[in-house]
């Protein structure tokens, strides 16, 4: 799971325990935009090996992350997207990676695509 809204402390992506109740691995702590730090992490996906991708809405970027969540590497850039990174998808048998890639504007989501990369 992922948390940490604007305003909010935590801003991490944790995996927990089956029953929901103990964290297994959490990645992240006060927001930022060095590797490895999120900014409004918003959204996941998970391949077959257990590898996490995560959509950083703030830092407008998706980055790797090893099945215990250490820092593998950035996957997608600012430079590579044209607004917030929304939502990720993966395709693991055709492995393409599918960004929500949403403009927010006026307290509102006014615009969006998805962006299609290959993994």
């Amino acid at each position: 799971m992922c948390h940490g809204d604007t305003g909010e402390e935590l801003h991490r992506v944790c995996m927990i325990s089956a029953d929901g109740r103990h964290i297994v691995h959490s990645h992240g702590e006060q927001p930022g935009s060095r590797s490895g730090q999120f900014n409004e992490p918003a959204h996941l996906a998970v391949d077959n090996d257990e590898f996490v991708f995560v959509a950083d809405l703030g830092n407008r970027r998706v980055t790797l992350f090893s099945p215990t969540l250490h820092y593998v590497r950035q996957v997608v850039s600012r430079d590579q997207l044209k607004w917030k990174p929304t939502r990720v998808y993966l395709d693991v048998e055709r492995k393409y990676l599918y960004v929500a890639d949403n403009e927010w504007k006026d307290e509102e989501w006014t615009a969006g695509r998805v962006v299609v990369f290959r993994v």
